[in-house]
């Protein structure tokens, strides 16, 4: 059972009320023309926020290769994305029902027959979508999502976000693991988004420096045997999106412990590939590092 979201206040209301005046402002808004305008809107005032001269710090940090001005348009084209992205979350459905998301021949060749596997994605591209592709080919996929600290707020987006999930949305902290587990070792899929600090997990290297990541996604496939996929959907143009998998290799050997930190590394190698070859589109703002 679900840990009860704590008992709305005043200001939760108000703001749940301005959040759903904007989601009906959106969705009356034909779909590609909702996602320019926000994405537009958030490129022009989010560099004012604190966040941005972060996300410079971080990219120059991570990819010295790029000149100033290069790290400024991909942090620029960094804020337009996350603000479709926002705008998009109101229109998930129709982005998967009216064909605007593919999947690349890989997911045919690699998922496996019984469906179990685990698959971690990274904040990239329109990360909402990761696990449409999933659903796409009949995968059962289970999900972890943080709650947000309005609950209404928290309950809508739920809302949104669960159809994708036929194998169920966990709240993190609701004995999450234990019930991923569970129903990766019953019939299921897990996935979940591997690409944020974790405080309490391996230090793995990510664009060279070590980066505290979660070693429960090599843990689970290792545990149950079952495959590590790592999956990330990209936008090609407007609202339009590709979806990708790569199988991640996970040890084997008598170290239990050191297989888990080499998969576990080895899952952030190719999550930072894929950032190398769309880092207009990761979140470069929060704090990934040590």
């Amino acid at each position: 059972m679900s840990t009860p979201s704590p008992r709305p206040r005043f200001k939760h209301y108000v703001e749940y009320a301005c959040f759903r005046a904007m989601g009906a402002l959106v969705r009356a808004l034909p779909l590609e023309t909702a996602s320019c305008a926000m994405g537009r809107g958030w490129r022009l005032f989010a560099p004012f926020s604190s966040r941005h001269a972060r996300a410079l710090a971080n990219l120059q940090a991570a990819m010295p290769e790029k000149t100033a001005a290069e790290r400024q348009a991909i942090v620029l084209a960094m804020w337009e994305n996350l603000g479709r992205v926002f705008a998009e979350e109101f229109h998930l459905k129709t982005i998967v029902e009216t064909g605007r998301l593919e999947l690349g021949r890989e997911f045919a060749e690699l998922l496996p027959a019984d469906g179990r596997f685990f698959a971690g994605a990274p904040h990239l591209g329109n990360w909402e979508l990761a696990s449409a592709t999933l659903a796409l080919v009949g995968v059962n996929t289970a999900g972890i999502y943080q709650r947000i600290k309005n609950p209404l707020i928290d309950a809508y987006v739920f809302s949104l976000r669960a159809p994708l999930y036929p194998g169920g949305l966990i709240a993190k902290h609701d004995n999450a693991a234990r019930r991923l587990l569970q129903h990766l070792r019953r019939d299921g899929a897990v996935a979940s988004m591997v690409d944020l600090r974790d405080n309490t997990g391996l230090p793995v290297p990510f664009f060279g420096r070590p980066a505290p990541s979660s070693p429960f996604p090599a843990m689970a496939a290792r545990r149950f045997g079952v495959p590590l996929f790592a999956g990330w959907v990209v936008r090609l143009d407007g609202v339009r999106f590709r979806g990708s998998l790569t199988a991640i290799e996970v040890p084997h050997t008598d170290d239990i412990d050191a297989d888990i930190a080499v998969a576990t590394a080895n899952l952030q190698h190719a999550i930072e590939a894929a950032v190398r070859a769309h880092p207009e589109q990761w979140m470069w703002a929060h704090r990934r590092w040590g």
